[in-house]
């Protein structure tokens, strides 16, 4: 392994690479050496498109390449366990694209493979990298705007209802809530800090899949948090979270600007403009994820919370499938 950056693989010629790529360009710690897809024009097309080093035309080539120290997983849902398993037994450390299963047991399940055979894994959240996320986290410690009383969040985009596109094919692991409403949930967990004991929610289906879904979430002290998911509304990721004396809203949450802009609201004062610019949460990610390997440390965030986000996730779809509250 080089001293300086981990050499990264890329199992895929998925769509989302071109947002991922320019991360890597911007990452201090990580670099892409070779990228490999089921069809070898395919694989080369993209090694030129994005000057990577290295093409292949199977992922099992590109796993038994000894130069990669890790693999970035950017496959549908469905084979994500195949390909994390598969990379832990090559020896590679494993960032997967979120969800990191469709279930929560499947998760699980590859947490406790990955750790027994000594690679560290992670799901592809960016935005808990970002640094506002952390400056939005000490207001929230330190007590700024009070013990936090009701969090809500939207994460929806309009996506053109397509069948052949994998985000509609339940096969594949598809439905707005896996695809988006994995952010506004695992933003509500963080919140809050603890984890909501039943759910209630209601969806729109199409496809074989959920196209948008809004739920409620409670939690053990009878707090609430409330959230909505989907491919049908113009683009919405936002994170509101109160507490008892005041408030924090950030408009882009998942995926922010430049000027990374939140908004501290508190009683009897004027509403405070933070911004916390000159950052790109990808590459916080892969230099988060690098220095875990180069120092042999645990990853964070732990990838028990990827398994914690699901159990919810699991939740809400079989209250939606069923139209009952849900117990977690």
């Amino acid at each position: 392994m080089s001293a300086e950056k981990v050499q990264f693989g890329i199992l895929g010629v998925a769509k989302i690479n071109e947002r991922l790529l320019p991360g890597f360009h911007a990452s201090r710690y990580a670099a892409v050496s070779a990228i490999a897809s089921r069809n070898l024009d395919r694989a080369q097309q993209a090694a030129q498109s994005f000057g990577i080093p290295r093409s292949f035309g199977s992922y099992e080539e590109l796993l038994s390449c000894a130069g990669i120290d890790a693999v970035y997983i950017p496959l549908p849902n469905a084979h994500h366990a195949e390909w994390v398993r598969r990379a832990a037994d090559a020896g590679k450390h494993i960032l997967c694209e979120k969800p990191l299963t469709p279930t929560a047991g499947e998760a699980q399940e590859l947490v406790e493979y990955c750790r027994a055979k000594g690679v560290l894994l992670m799901d592809g959240f960016m935005w808990p990298h970002h640094p506002r996320t952390k400056q939005i986290r000490d207001l929230i410690n330190n007590g700024v705007i009070g013990p936090i009383s009701r969090v809500c969040g939207a994460f929806t985009f309009q996506l053109p209802l397509d069948p052949a596109n994998i985000r509609l094919n339940p096969e594949m692991g598809g439905g707005s809530l896996l695809d988006v409403g994995c952010y506004p949930v695992y933003g509500i967990r963080w919140a809050f800090g603890a984890e909501p004991v039943a759910v209630y929610a209601k969806g729109r289906y199409d496809f074989g899949v959920d196209l948008e879904m809004s739920g409620i979430l409670w939690f053990e002290d009878g707090r609430q948090a409330t959230f909505d998911c989907g491919f049908t509304q113009p683009l919405r990721q936002w994170l509101e979270i109160t507490g008892t004396t005041g408030v924090i809203r950030v408009p882009q949450m998942w995926l922010p600007d430049a000027r990374a802009t939140f908004y501290l609201e508190r009683d009897d004062t004027e509403p405070e403009v933070i911004t916390v610019p000159g950052h790109h949460q990808i590459a916080c990610m892969l230099d988060n994820f690098s220095r875990a390997v180069l120092e042999q440390s645990p990853i964070q965030p732990d990838p028990e919370e990827a398994v914690k986000t699901l159990r919810v996730l699991d939740a809400l779809a079989l209250s939606a499938s069923e139209g009952r509250e849900v117990d977690i």
